[in-house]
């Protein structure tokens, strides 16, 4: 924005002036991008939801399949569903991810050995003429997050440069420490000063222009072919990012390449790392308890009693909670636990879990949702609740689940 004023005495003197209005600008384009994602990732929860649902009772019929048909092709065949459905899990487990900001298990990670690890699969799947450089230092701040979800990242980030270097060029990863205050340059509005980790994921391909680079986190949104991208990969990167308190800037020019700048809020002391869990005993058997099932969807109700009746238990049905809270109150001194659905018509989990903890304190409850988002394993905690269930779920985490609580391991 440029101005001028001039003097009456002297008509040749004047004063000129200038205003840059290019951050503020920037900073008005990431707020309505904000805006848009918060109205799109809405629809897309409600979305997930169902299809969580949906899934839920595929991913548990598996085990009864496997034990109806033992012959080899019968077993691949029911492989082949579960591999499908767990696709399908995992797709609708990124579209929350992008949605709702759903967050992992937050543990100290060292963030030299994944970037490692993306070189090595790099260099052993992508085509020979791609070069993969690394350059960490030798001491680098960990990050506290979720470590599926910073693989994820990184790998999406990768072959995202991968498929922008048809004709070949170099992937550069590399990592930095650095300390950012309020007078840094170049941040944008959620940036808050402090320790991060800088990651930085380039490639020497054939870059962006601006306006698509606008856009590139926007969901839904891909620059490949049909039937090779959903448009979903970097909408999730940012929303993985920024729920771990960071933030992503982008360096890109037609011909020249593009470079992602990752800023994870850093541990600047290093903290002990817990070890591995040992493997869990597979599907294990319950002594005959009973177990009332609260759940509006027929299919989860019937594969949840077919799946706890082969496996040694005893199970009540509830299509809501008003009908859950009858059974509860003439059968409470019967039932050894209640696992409810969080979100249910006439009466929903939450309002069912109140009443069963008024009549009853010490019952066991696992809260089930197909939206397993900080706020509702939040209000699930407020209530008492100490295990929730997301959906969808396999017979073996159900029943894992129910072993751990009602017969739990000395120690």
């Amino acid at each position: 924005l440029v101005g001028a004023a001039s003097f009456d005495d002297d008509p040749n003197a004047g004063v000129c002036f200038a205003l840059d209005l290019t951050e503020r600008r920037k900073l008005e384009q990431q707020f309505l991008r904000a805006q848009r994602m918060e109205s799109i990732g809405t629809l897309a929860g409600g979305i997930a939801h169902d299809l969580n649902n949906a899934l839920t009772p595929i991913l548990m019929s598996l085990d009864l399949l496997k034990r109806r048909f033992p012959d080899p092709d019968s077993l691949d065949l029911i492989s082949l569903i579960g591999t499908s459905a767990q696709r399908g899990a995992d797709m609708v487990r990124q579209l929350l991810s992008f949605a709702r900001g759903v967050e992992g298990k937050r543990v100290p990670v060292p963030m030299a050995p994944m970037l490692r690890e993306i070189e090595k699969i790099a260099n052993e799947t992508f085509l020979k003429h791609i070069t993969v450089r690394t350059d960490l230092p030798a001491t680098i701040w960990e990050v506290l997050g979720d470590p599926c979800q910073l693989h994820q990242i990184l790998l999406n980030l990768a072959v995202n440069a991968r498929d922008a270097m048809p004709a070949g060029g170099t992937l550069s990863l590399s990592a930095e420490n650095a300390v950012l205050d309020s007078h840094s340059t170049g941040l944008p509005f959620e940036a808050r000063p402090g320790p991060y980790l800088l990651i930085k994921v380039g490639d020497t391909g054939t870059g962006m222009p601006p306006d698509i680079i606008e856009r590139i986190f926007d969901p839904f949104f891909t620059t490949k072919a049909l039937g090779h991208g959903t448009g979903l990969g970097l909408s999730t990167t940012i929303s993985i990012i920024r729920s771990h308190g960071g933030f992503i800037r982008v360096e890109s020019a037609v011909g020249r390449g593009t470079v992602f700048h990752l800023h994870l809020p850093a541990l600047t002391e290093p903290a002990g790392h817990s070890p591995a869990p040992a493997n869990l005993t597979a599907m294990p058997r319950g002594n005959g308890e009973l177990i009332l099932v609260i759940d509006d969807e027929p299919l989860v109700r019937e594969i949840s009693s077919r799946t706890l009746e082969n496996h040694g238990y005893q199970v009540l049905l509830a299509a809501d909670g008003a009908e859950g809270i009858a059974l509860f109150a003439s059968r409470q001194s019967d039932i050894a636990l209640v696992l409810t659905d969080m979100m249910m018509p006439v009466m929903d989990g939450p309002a069912a879990i109140a009443i069963i903890r008024r009549l009853h304190p010490g019952m066991p409850i696992i809260a089930a949702s197909g939206l397993a988002d900080q706020d509702r394993i939040a209000r699930a905690t407020t209530l008492g609740i100490q295990h929730f269930l997301p959906k969808p779920y396999t017979a073996e985490s159900l029943l894992q689940l129910l072993q751990n609580i009602l017969s739990p391991t000395p120690g």
